[in-house]
């Protein structure tokens, strides 16, 4: 494990069993307290899972794929692939860790399909299949996701994420006061001491919307759901959100750090760490996980800290976009001063992330094997 902005394995286990103690003790004893406040100050811990892209072959107009000038019928190949043999495995180990943890929440940063289906009736029955697996897969708590890219990619992609999509993440998050709005997929939730904001990157109005649901926000914890990159890590720096709009990421890099939010993202298929500055004195930490696992063993490659958050990390991927280089160098030399505690890895898995009162920390597990391979202090990276 590594030594960054770590807590032990074994005070991790000490406070789910004394929380687990207290919580027995208060039921003998007939303790209670009004619903509300109780919902406010209870401790829980939620997994966290990176893109999964399920697919299936039978999901794909080929012809359509070819015509289209796409290059993604490799991936393709090897999205079905893995959906096949590794997703089960993957969801076997959490929902193993959801009953460990009494975990009542499984959150899911975007891209859970592949899309690139072709027709309006392969993108509905691509969603369709993979709300099916979600539900077959009993997981033990609700599952809730953002929207992504690839979500929301090819012909009936939109209408099949309005039209499968929004009715099972309605009646899912309706239980924790959430509905998403109809005309995008921004929704917010409240868990504990929590508020969870799932931002549509993919709507010129989850800015607006981002901005007025902050306003409401009087828990202590603020985790804000985004699939792209808030900010840039590895070696596809123009890959973040708004990286081509400068004042909407002025705004949103704002309106995180006045509120100390906790980002959670993908998009990228790495796993990432870091601390981001704000003008004004802001700050916020954002969260990065990956779930896209290949066959075998899992190990972590590529792995980097705080001192190499520079324009050197496109170097984790040699040969992605080279004439773009410059460009990316460019993007971490302005980016480097307002970024510390950064930590990154080519490490696929699943997480757990503990909020107690003040504090959050996250558990990464490594692959679909349920091994831990890290955990992470979220508000020691979050002071920096």
């Amino acid at each position: 494990m590594h030594a960054d902005h770590l807590t032990s394995e074994h005070r991790w286990t000490r406070r789910h069993l004394l929380r687990s103690a207290v919580g027995v003790a208060a039921g003998a004893m007939g303790m209670s307290v009004a619903k509300g406040a109780e919902d406010e100050q209870v401790d829980f811990t939620f997994a966290l899972l990176g893109d999964l892209h399920f697919d299936r072959l039978e999901h794909h107009d080929f012809q359509w794929l070819a015509a289209s000038g796409k290059p993604d019928h490799p991936q393709i190949l090897r999205y079905s692939e893995l959906t096949k043999e590794v997703m089960p495995k993957l969801f076997s180990a959490v929902k193993q860790q959801v009953a460990t943890d009494k975990a009542p929440l499984v959150i899911q940063v975007g891209d859970l399909v592949e899309g690139l289906c072709g027709s309006d009736a392969l993108a509905q029955k691509q969603n369709q299949e993979s709300l099916a697996f979600v539900k077959e897969a009993a997981l033990g708590a609700p599952f809730l996701f953002t929207k992504g890219n690839h979500d929301v990619t090819g012909p009936g992609s939109e209408e099949a994420f309005r039209e499968v999509f929004h009715p099972f993440l309605n009646d899912t998050a309706a239980p924790f006061g959430g509905k998403l709005d109809p005309e995008h997929a921004c929704y917010t939730i409240t868990k504990g001491n929590a508020h969870f904001l799932f931002f549509d990157a993919y709507s010129k109005k989850s800015l607006d919307w981002l901005e007025a649901t902050l306003t409401t926000c009087t828990r202590r914890h603020v985790f804000v759901i985004i699939h792209p990159p808030v900010v840039p890590y590895g070696a596809r720096a123009t890959w973040n959100l708004y990286a081509k709009d400068k004042s909407s990421r002025e705004k949103l890099l704002t309106l995180l750090g006045r509120r100390e939010a906790m980002v959670l993202g993908g998009h990228i298929h790495k796993y990432s760490t870091l601390q981001r500055r704000t003008e004004g004195g802001g700050r916020f930490v954002q969260v990065a996980v990956s779930s896209v696992i290949s066959p075998g063993a899992v190990k972590a490659k590529d792995e980097l800290g705080a001192q190499e958050y520079t324009a050197d990390q496109i170097k984790v991927e040699p040969k992605h976009s080279p004439e773009t280089e410059p460009q990316r160098r460019a993007v971490y030399d302005a980016e480097r001063p307002w970024v510390s505690q950064f930590a990154y890895a080519d490490l696929p898995g699943f997480a757990m992330v503990q909020v107690q009162g003040e504090q959050v920390s996250l558990r990464m597990h490594a692959g679909s094997s349920g091994e831990v391979w890290r955990e992470v202090d979220l508000t020691g990276v979050m002071k920096g």
